[in-house]
């Protein structure tokens, strides 16, 4: 009797020693899922994570970053959960950056304060950052979020020129060839746009940050060059995108900054394997350069030319590559046109790869002066912006020349899958409607029974 006493207090002891080490199990691993977030996204696109471009944006980001929501409290009977999916979508960006706050405000119980603040509609957000604000309005993705945290951040708020009235690609166009697409996205990074007529004004204004010079079909007069070669000398900052080697009067800006184009096309018979033509070529290698160090997208170009050009110790360049294309191919001793053959000519052509992108720096006053020259203008264009990395590689130059070197980075990709869309009929309402309550009751209530059968029967066993 005694032994069975004592053998009882044993294994009562055991069993509280064993509840206590299960809970403080269960409060140890509480505190560290608290400490340590570890998440798998499995959806196609990453639907549920963010994108490298949107982490690196935020990582630029010091300050806090508020957020008010006015939209009215959630339903959850009638479906209306607006609120909870504002959190849930804003949680992402809150793993990356915790500083990220949100109110919510019903403009219904507070509709002074909603007119005060300029709402227009339910669920608008007023986002703040560094005293500065902008609005959003729902449906918005990551994409659309991410480039208004770009445009808070951005410290150069200059126009970007361009030259117009020569056949240039329209950075409004939209045309096959314009690149109206490109300059989308640029005011959406909070860029704007200005075109001034140098037949008319006295030089080219300081007010804007950099000047785009893409590809003129006519001659530029000596007047305007003469305006571009004196601002390039007081420091002004430029791309140039060029189509062929005829630089229609703006001889002495290529002069000026020791430039020389060839005069035949890349010829690249890989790209083949792309579904392409042998007059599109791909990047195979990057410059060590701030606007393609950790690029690595893949971006492509349609009768790209080379480029080159020496830094002089007069004017003080330093050159830098950026962009070398057909691995595989060359460059033609001449342009041949539409007669092009895929022969390697070694007598007249360029075994490749073939570099089609410089930048030139030089120091200038206080702040630094930026060119960017490439050998083709159509990697901009609405026929090419979305292929590959090109939309990319456009923005980073833009913000380096622009002096906003800590927003270049892989921009937020659009996402790749899609919503289900269930037709407005009976029959495909009841067929979603038993789809989705078998996973969120049926299912489990059938693994519940049994499991207690299955229970029950060995038990009486």
């Amino acid at each position: 009797m005694k032994d069975n006493s004592k053998l009882k207090l044993q294994l009562l002891i055991q069993n509280w020693f064993f509840v206590l080490l299960f809970a403080i199990m269960v409060i140890l691993f509480g505190y560290l899922s608290n400490q340590f977030v570890l998440t798998k996204d499995v959806t196609q696109a990453n639907r549920n994570t963010l994108t490298q471009g949107s982490i690196e944006v935020l990582e630029n980001m010091p300050n806090p970053i508020k957020l008010t929501v006015f939209a009215t409290k959630d339903d959850v009977n009638n479906g209306d959960t607006f609120r909870q999916g504002i959190i849930n979508f804003i949680s992402r960006y809150q793993r990356t950056k915790s500083d990220i706050s949100i109110k919510f405000i019903s403009p219904v119980e507070e509709p002074k304060i909603a007119q005060e603040m300029g709402i227009r509609s339910d669920g608008e957000v007023i986002v703040e950052y560094n005293k500065r604000t902008e609005h959003i309005s729902p449906p918005f993705a990551e994409q659309d979020l991410t480039n208004l945290f770009v445009r808070l951040t951005r410290t150069n708020e200059q126009p970007i020129m361009y030259l117009d009235g020569h056949g240039e690609k329209n950075l409004l166009g939209v045309k096959n060839n314009d690149l109206g697409e490109f300059g989308k996205q640029l005011e959406k990074k909070g860029f704007k746009f200005s075109n001034p007529d140098l037949t008319v004004v006295k030089e080219v204004p300081k007010e804007g940050g950099l000047l785009v010079i893409a590809s003129p079909q006519v001659n530029v007069s000596k007047v305007e060059s003469n305006k571009i070669v004196r601002y390039l000398q007081s420091g002004g900052n430029i791309l140039w995108l060029l189509d062929d080697d005829n630089l229609r009067g703006l001889e002495n800006v290529a002069e000026y900054l020791g430039l020389k184009v060839s005069k035949g096309k890349v010829v690249d018979p890989s790209s083949s394997q792309f579904g392409a033509n042998e007059n599109v070529s791909f990047a195979t290698f990057y410059g060590d350069h701030p606007i393609t160090n950790n690029f690595m997208l893949r971006t492509l170009y349609s009768g790209a030319h080379e480029v080159f050009a020496k830094g002089t110790f007069e004017n003080g360049w330093e050159v830098s590559k950026l962009i070398e294309v057909a691995g595989n191919g060359w460059l033609a001793g001449e342009d041949k046109g539409e007669s092009q053959k895929l022969i390697f000519d070694k007598a007249k052509d360029k075994k490749g790869p073939i570099n089609i992108g410089i930048a030139f720096t030089r120091k200038f006053e206080e702040k630094g002066q930026r060119v960017i020259v490439i050998g083709n203008a159509a990697f901009l264009s609405n026929s090419f912006i979305t292929s590959g990395g090109n939309l990319d590689l456009g923005i980073n130059m833009i913000n380096w020349l622009a002096g906003d070197d800590q927003l270049i980075t892989i921009q937020p990709m659009l996402l790749k899958d899609v919503n289900v869309t269930i037709p407005n009929d009976s029959k495909s309402v009841f067929l979603a409607w038993t789809i989705f309550h078998s996973f969120q009751y049926f299912i489990p209530l059938i693994l519940f029974i049994a499991g207690f059968a299955i229970w029950f029967r060995r038990r009486k066993a």
